[in-house]
């Protein structure tokens, strides 16, 4: 197996609110991956104590070893369980209620001898490559299927969209979300290598549209995780004047990719 992993921030200057990771039992069958994407938020109040990096890596530490030695549940569970554990850490110091309580998007699979499994909760996606060169991703779209007038404002957004039915879903501290989550099952042998990419990175495909999924999957598998950073950085730049693609969001996104062969 072989495993390449880049996480890079936005901006030099802030901590990198993503997270990553990769889990081989000791047992030797079997692997994870996880891949968090800390929802950075607007200036003002939050509701917490605590800054997004350091719920990430609260709850990608519980994913982690839930994932790893947790065969019995499913990722849906898994993912339940992490949020609650979270939760429980600073219920009582935080307003764990607040629409902008700590929050991230989740991308995890799971592989044994004989399947795949695979959660992506909000936008961040996994890849997963099949014996032909085939490439399937695995999308959480509904925050992409907005309306951009129901994406006006944050203060909007947190009313009407963020973690409400007829919304989008993040991990926070209800871990009731988990069953939101767009999960599946496939056989091993139809998997020859994954990817787990959080929405900085997947812009190359999403936003700026250089190459579909399997071009995308195909530059991470070739060139290194690191090549699609870079792209994307380049395009970002080139982007910056004209602020055709980006529009609203952010020129420089944290980017992170979790590539796998299995």
């Amino acid at each position: 197996m072989r495993t390449d992993l880049v996480s890079e921030p936005g901006d030099a200057n802030r901590p990198n609110e993503d997270f990553a990771g990769v889990g081989l039992p000791a047992s030797g069958q079997g692997g994870c991956v996880i891949v968090l994407d800390g929802v950075t938020p607007p200036r003002g109040e939050t509701g917490c104590l605590h800054s997004v990096p350091w719920f990430t890596a609260r709850l990608g530490g519980a994913l982690t070893e839930l994932t790893v030695s947790s065969r019995d549940l499913t990722l849906s569970g898994i993912l339940a369980r992490a949020i609650g554990r979270t939760a429980d850490t600073h219920a009582q110091t935080c307003e764990l209620s607040h629409p902008r309580t700590p929050q991230a998007t989740v991308a995890l699979a799971r592989w044994s001898a004989d399947t795949v499994e695979y959660l992506v909760l909000c936008d961040s996606a996994v890849l997963l490559q099949g014996p032909d060169g085939t490439v399937t991703p695995v999308l959480d779209d509904r925050l992409g299927r907005m309306p951009r007038s129901a994406l006006a404002t944050e203060a909007l957004v947190d009313a009407t969209l963020r973690n409400k039915e007829g919304g989008f879903f993040t991990a926070a501290a209800d871990p009731s979300v988990a069953g939101r989550a767009v999960t599946g099952t496939v056989p091993r042998r139809e998997v020859r290598a994954l990817a787990a990419l959080t929405d900085g990175a997947t812009r190359w495909t999403e936003k700026f549209h250089e190459g579909d999924w399997r071009a995308l999957f195909e530059t991470v598998a070739k060139e290194g995780a690191r090549s699609l950073v870079d792209r994307v950085r380049e395009r970002e730049t080139a982007d910056r004047e004209e602020r055709t693609f980006l529009r609203r969001s952010k020129t420089h996104d944290d980017a992170t990719v979790v590539y796998v062969e299995l």
